[in-house]
Order: structure tokens, then C-alpha cells, then sequence
């Protein structure tokens, strides 16, 4: 889930208790063949029928809406199947494909496990929730079966039940862990053997959003800033102008007023940040390009022709300083994906794609004529392979 959507979400379950009003949480947990979301997608149920996100293109909102509501009635959650690869049966018509699980819970003040999870995704803090699911979509609610909270610092929170059987709740850990090692680790339901039984658990991630640093204020420097921003990503924009550093220009994003030549005083670029050099100057360009270049950043992208990108390689080579491979297969020039881009804004959407799809290991390009699931992982490529290797 999205950090705008977390944010929806919350404002809403709020705004349910500043009413005085129940709210329920309905997420997708196991989807097969075609599905408008993934797993890990969320919508926010109120009593009063409002209605926070969404789970499908429509298909499934006012059905899951109708289950929200015996669930707050009732105060117990209930996992239902949904079968839409022939939704006549739905007498929808909407033509949305596949099957997904979607498991529906309240949101009870008593259920802190719950909150401190709703907390840890507020704040973008690393954690997996393991929720134990009953067999059997059958859309009738029943008592929850068990719950753990796994945090980065190595801590495990128990919630009401937990989950008594000690083989199960090791593997549970185990695979909460792997979770934790992702950089952006996505939701899943596992399925668990221990001894003569099998139990579903959906594994959902908090993880800090992706961070895009914009080198140089500039006046297309804007428009990508609003993008990043409105995907929910955090945005830091970078320039030795104050002038330019203006929450007016860069609303939401965190303005750093740095020469190039002091930016190790001020940033750290790690595993989860994107960077773009964009100052239009060859000097501090170049100067921006080799901090970026001896970060961990997974992408560099540099604004403005090849040529002039390869003429700064020249001079870092010049300098002592030659990018190895793994250096320059993390970069990104020309900048964007091939859709014709001229204005700032239109190149802003191009590079935002570009950026998205080496977030989530794809390609980019078209969809049309493809076969398969859009979402399939299996053609995924690396990021350096996504980005291109520069020579």
C-alpha cells in the first residue's frame, strides 16, 4: 500500500472516531490471474458506508462494503473469495478478471497490536504484520486465529490471540525476517505446514517510501518534484540558491541549500534513494554526478545530452576518479522513458515512470499486445539491466 493511501486511510479511521463510528479494514490478500490490485491493497470501511480507497476497478467495492458491515456489527473479521473471471455471476458486467481473497477486520481501540501496525505505517517504519487466516474464504465472520508484529530491531509482538504453536510461529518469524531484508518488500500470503496442518498467512511490509534527491532548483525541477510528491514518494530538492529553495516552488519537499562541493555535510544517498542531476551546469553537474556515483543510490539519472554526459565521465576519469561498472549501470541518460516528452511537465511524467519502473524492477514501455499478467514478476529484469548499461 502507497503512502498516500496510508494517509487516506488514517485520516479517515480518525475522522470514524471523532464520529463516534465503528470502521472496518478490508484488504486484499491473495489474488490469482488478472486483478486491478495486488495484494496489500486497503480500503477503509465506516459505518456510516464511506468509503477510503479502493480494492478493484470497481468490481468488488459495494459487495465488499455490504461485508464491512456485519464484520463492524459483529466485531469479528471474515475472509471472502471473490470469483470475477465471470463476474455475470456478480451481475456486474465490468469484466474485471480473476479471483482475489479479501479478509475484512475491525478496527477496535482494544486491538493495539493493530494500531502500533497502523502506526508503524504512518511513520514509514520498518515492520511485517503476519495475520493467520481462517480456511476457507467462506465470507462468514469467526473469531481471528492469531497475529504477530516482527520489527527490524529483531522485536516480535504478540496480539490477541497470538499464535500458540511454537514450530509455526518460528517459521512465521523466519519469514517475517526475509521480509525485513527487502528493500521494498512486498505483501504476500505464505502457506505454513506444521505437523499434520496447513494455515494461511498474509505477510504484509511497512517499509520507508522511496526518496528522490533533486539536484539543482531549477525551473523543470518543479513539475518532477510535484509528481514525486503526489505518488507519495519523499522528495528532497538540493541548490546553493535560496532564491530557488521556496516551499512555494517545491511544496512537500524538503528544501537542502548546499554548494555542490558540501553535500557530503548534508545528504547520505542510500539503498532507497533515487537521484537526479538536473542543474544545467557542467561544473556542478559533474561535481553532483560523483557523489551520486559513490553513494548506494540504484539510480542516478543525469539530465541533458549524451554527449555532455560523456564528457563528464571523461573528466571523472581524468580526475582519478573512473566509475566502475556497477557505478555506471546505475545510471540513467537520457532520462526517462520514450514518449516524446518536450515540456518540463510532460518530461517530468517521463522520468516519473522511469523512475517507478526501476522502483518495481520493470522495464517500462507499453502494455498493449502484451500477454500475461501485467504484474508478473517473472520477466522482471535487474536494475541495471532496466536502466541500461553505459559504456
Amino acid at each position: 500500500m502507497e503512502r498516500l493511501e496510508i494517509n487516506e486511510i488514517l485520516a479517515g479511521l480518525r475522522a470514524a472516531e471523532a464520529a463516534g463510528q465503528g470502521a472496518a479494514l478490508a484488504s486484499v490478500v491473495r489474488v490469482r490471474g488478472n486483478a486491478y490490485r495486488r495484494e496489500g491493497a486497503r480500503m477503509l470501511i465506516r459505518e456510516d458506508g464511506t468509503q477510503v480507497c479502493m480494492l478493484s476497478g470497481g468490481c468488488l467495492e459495494a459487495e465488499v462494503a455490504l461485508s464491512a458491515q456485519e464484520v463492524i456489527a459483529q466485531g469479528q473479521p471474515s475472509l471472502t473469495g471473490y470469483d470475477l473471471s465471470e463476474d455475470v455471476t456478480w451481475g456486474l458486467g465490468i469484466g474485471c478478471g480473476g479471483s482475489v481473497d479479501i479478509y475484512v477486520e475491525p478496527v477496535r481501540r482494544e486491538d493495539p497490536l493493530l494500531h502500533t501496525w497502523l502506526g508503524l505505517l504512518e511513520r514509514g517504519e520498518l515492520g511485517v504484520l503476519a495475520t493467520l487466516l481462517p480456511a476457507g474464504a467462506s465470507g462468514v465472520p469467526a473469531a481471528p486465529l492469531g497475529r504477530l508484529l516482527m520489527r527490524d530491531d529483531g522485536t516480535v509482538q504478540e496480539g490477541e490471540p497470538g499464535v500458540p504453536d511454537a514450530a509455526l510461529r518460528t517459521q512465521i518469524v523466519a519469514a517475517g525476517q526475509e521480509m525485513l531484508r527487502a528493500l521494498y518488500p512486498r505483501a504476500e500470503t505464505r502457506r505454513f505446514s506444521t505437523g499434520d496442518r496447513e494455515l494461511d498467512v498474509f505477510l504484509d511490509a511497512s517499509a520507508p517510501a522511496p526518496e528522490l534527491v533533486i539536484f539543482g532548483a531549477g525551473h523543470d525541477a518543479m513539475p518532477l518534484s510535484a509528481r514525486a510528491v503526489e505518488v507519495g514518494w519523499q522528495v528532497k530538492v538540493v541548490d546553493a540558491r535560496p532564491a530557488f529553495l521556496t516551499p512555494g516552488r517545491f511544496p512537500g519537499a524538503e528544501l537542502i541549500e548546499a554548494a555542490p562541493e558540501q553535500l557530503g555535510a548534508h545528504l547520505n544517498l542510500g539503498p532507497r534513494s533515487f537521484a537526479m542531476v538536473m542543474n544545467h551546469h557542467v561544473e556542478r553537474d559533474r561535481v553532483c554526478l560523483r557523489f551520486a556515483l559513490e553513494s548506494e543510490a540504484p539510480y542516478i539519472g543525469v539530465l541533458g545530452p549524451r554527449q555532455r554526459f560523456l564528457d563528464a565521465l571523461d573528466v571523472l576519469r581524468a580526475e582519478g576518479a573512473a566509475p566502475s561498472a556497477e557505478q555506471l549501470g546505475r545510471v540513467s541518460n537520457p532520462v526517462g522513458l520514450n514518449i516524446g516528452a518536450e515540456s518540463p511537465q510532460e518530461v517530468a511524467l517521463s522520468v516519473m515512470a522511469e523512475l517507478i519502473a526501476v522502483r518495481r524492477g520493470f522495464a517500462g514501455g507499453r502494455l498493449n499486445g502484451r500477454s500475461g499478467r501485467i504484474h508478473d514478476p517473472a520477466d522482471r529484469p535487474s536494475t541495471s539491466a532496466a536502466l541500461g548499461a553505459v559504456n
